[in-house]
C-alpha cells in the first residue's frame, strides 16, 4: 500500500533525509507528504525561490548496494526525451548517513492530479481522444531511443515464464526502451505528462502498453479501452509476449504481498493469451 514505512524508526529517518534535503536545495515544504509503495518514496510540494512550485522526491537504500541504475533514470530520460512531456528535473541532491544513502530530486509541480492514487485502477476513466494520442506519440518517442540501461532481462523472462504462467519462454523476444513502470499514478489526467523514470530501460516491445492494461484488468471497461487504443503495440506477435511478460511480472510481485486482488483476473488474462494461436514469437 502507499503508506509510510511500518517502523517509526524508519519513518523517522526518511522524514528528517527529506528535510535535508529541502534545506540543501533551497526550498520551502509547502504541502502534505505523500508516500510511495510501502513507504519506499517520501515526496512533498516545495517551493523553490527561482524555480517556484516545485515537487521533492526522496528515495534510498542501504549504503553498501547504491542503486545507481535506477536512481539515473530520471535524469537520463529527461536528457533524452526532450519532446515526451515529463516533470522537469532542476537538481538532485544524494547523502549518505547511518548506513543508508538518500536520494532527493527536486522537479517541476504538476498541477494536474494523477489517473489514480494508486497503480491499480479500480474505478472508470473517461479520457479524451486527444489523451490518448498524446500518449501514443510518447511511448512511440520512447521505444525509439537507444539506452544501455536495462528494466528486464531475457534471463528473468525465462524464470519467471513456467513459475507463474506455466509455459515456456519466448523463443523470441524484441527488446525496446521503456518508461519501465507505466501505470495509472505515473499518469496525469491532463496531457499525459509521465513521471517517475526510475526505470526507464529496456523491456520487451509494447511493455508500457502491456502493463498499463495488466494494471486496468479490474475495470473492463477501461481494459477495453486501453486494448482498442494502443492495439498496435498489443495486436501483435510481440505484443503478446508483453502482455505476458506483464502478467507474470504482477503475479510474480502478488506472490510477495502486492496487489493480491490483481491475482485472479491475471490468471485469466494469461490463460487466455496462452491459448492464443503460437506465432514466429513465441514457442
Amino acid at each position: 500500500m502507499y503508506a509510510p514505512p511500518n517502523d517509526p524508526a524508519q519513518r523517522g529517518r526518511m522524514t528528517a533525509a527529506h528535510h535535508r534535503a529541502a534545506v540543501q536545495l533551497g526550498v520551502t515544504v509547502t504541502g502534505p507528504e505523500t508516500w510511495g509503495w510501502n513507504g519506499r518514496t517520501l515526496g512533498r510540494p516545495a517551493r523553490h525561490p527561482a524555480h517556484g512550485d516545485c515537487w521533492l522526491r526522496l528515495d534510498s537504500a542501504p549504503a553498501s548496494r547504491r542503486p545507481d541504475a535506477a536512481w539515473e533514470g530520471t535524469a537520463v530520460a529527461a536528457a533524452v526525451l526532450p519532446g515526451v512531456p515529463q516533470p522537469r528535473l532542476y537538481a538532485v541532491d544524494e547523502h549518505r548517513t547511518g548506513g543508508a544513502l538518500y536520494h532527493a530530486e527536486l522537479s517541476a509541480y504538476l498541477s494536474s492530479p494523477v489517473c489514480s492514487a494508486d497503480p491499480v485502477l479500480r474505478a472508470p476513466l473517461e479520457l479524451p481522444g486527444r489523451w490518448w494520442a498524446s500518449l501514443r506519440t510518447s511511448l512511440a518517442a520512447v521505444s525509439t531511443t537507444v539506452t544501455e540501461r536495462v528494466t528486464l532481462r531475457r534471463a528473468w523472462l525465462d524464470q519467471v515464464f513456467p513459475v507463474f504462467l506455466g509455459l515456456p519462454p519466448p523463443v523470441e523476444v524484441e527488446f525496446t526502451a521503456a518508461h519501465g513502470d507505466l501505470h495509472w499514478s505515473n499518469l496525469t489526467r491532463r496531457g499525459p505528462v509521465l513521471i517517475d523514470w526510475e526505470a526507464y530501460g529496456t523491456a520487451p516491445r509494447g511493455y508500457d502498453a502491456a502493463l498499463l492494461l495488466a494494471y486496468s484488468l479490474l475495470v473492463p471497461r477501461t481494459a477495453a479501452r486501453v486494448r482498442a487504443e494502443l492495439a498496435h503495440l498489443l495486436d501483435t506477435p510481440w505484443g503478446r509476449v508483453a502482455q505476458l511478460t506483464a502478467a507474470a511480472e504482477l503475479l510474480e510481485n502478488a506472490s510477495r504481498g502486492d496487489h493480491p486482488e490483481l491475482v485472479p483476473p491475471l490468471r485469466a488474462f494469461a490463460t487466455a493469451l496462452g491459448r492464443a494461436p503460437t506465432s514466429p514469437a513465441v514457442s
